[in-house]
């Protein structure tokens, strides 16, 4: 991004801070079983910002932990136990040191959901690589298969002004290569992006124009719970970022 449009962004900064409401995290239970009555045949953990506390949605069975196990109980047929450790403006320091932690061992998939608040606090993919390769060392230890997302699009936020979008976006496309770099070091971790999940602003997202929908959940909850099934994570590689053109707390 040019210089001269920088002031631009602090301003605009500023105004999102100040007119963006603050939604609250999912109410209800935040461990449940989809899939029917009976012992549950797998088990999924979702850890994170607060998409993974489920902001957006008023109960936590339709954020993102629930509606993975839904997708997850209707493509192999058998009960799924879900759990959701997410806290509101959490980065990924306070993910790998504190929350990460909080998830039970022994899951068939953990998902570490991460990024918006690291980019909104400005740190780099030098940091972020540290932090991940923590958390991924003590997620991968004890679990079957892990998913890391890709940061959501900037670009597409309907609470975003343009410049502003355009500028966070290239900090996230940033932490998404370093991402992929890291996950590729590890047999049972995938990176799948998120670039592509949530561009349908008029569903995808929620009131505050910031968190996804139930919709925007859903979706991306389709997209993740293919990695149980096919071994592998969905085709996304990061695009690069629009330094013309483009649309905080997860």
């Amino acid at each position: 991004m040019r210089a001269v449009l920088l002031p631009v962004v602090a301003a605009q900064a500023v105004w999102v801070r100040r007119t963006t409401p603050q939604l609250p995290e999912a109410a209800g239970p935040d461990v449940g079983v989809a899939g029917g009555p009976g012992e549950p045949e797998l088990r999924i953990g979702v850890v994170g910002e607060s998409t993974a506390a489920g902001v957006g949605v008023t109960l936590h069975e339709h954020g993102i932990a629930g509606s993975i196990a839904r997708e997850v109980a209707t493509a192999q047929g058998c009960p799924v136990a879900w759990r959701a450790v997410g806290q509101t403006g959490a980065t990924l320091r306070r993910i790998r040191h504190r929350l990460s932690h909080r998830l039970p061992g022994d899951l068939d998939l953990a998902v570490l959901l991460a990024g918006v608040n690291d980019v909104l606090a400005r740190r780099g993919p030098t940091d972020w690589a540290t932090d991940l390769t923590g958390a991924l060392d003590h997620l991968s230890a004890v679990n079957r298969r892990v998913v890391v997302t890709g940061v959501p699009p900037f670009t597409s936020f309907p609470a975003l002004p343009r410049q502003l979008a355009t500028y966070l976006d290239q900090q996230a496309v940033a932490l998404d290569e370093a991402s992929q770099r890291v996950c590729a070091a590890y047999p049972d971790v995938s990176w799948i992006g998120s670039r592509d999940l949530l561009t349908d602003s008029a569903r995808m997202f929620a009131s505050d124009g910031f968190h996804p929908s139930a919709e925007g959940y859903r979706r991306w909850a389709r997209a993740i719970s293919t990695t149980l099934h096919d071994g592998s994570a969905s085709p996304a590689s990061p695009r690069p970022a629009d330094t013309e053109t483009t649309s905080d707390g997860h």
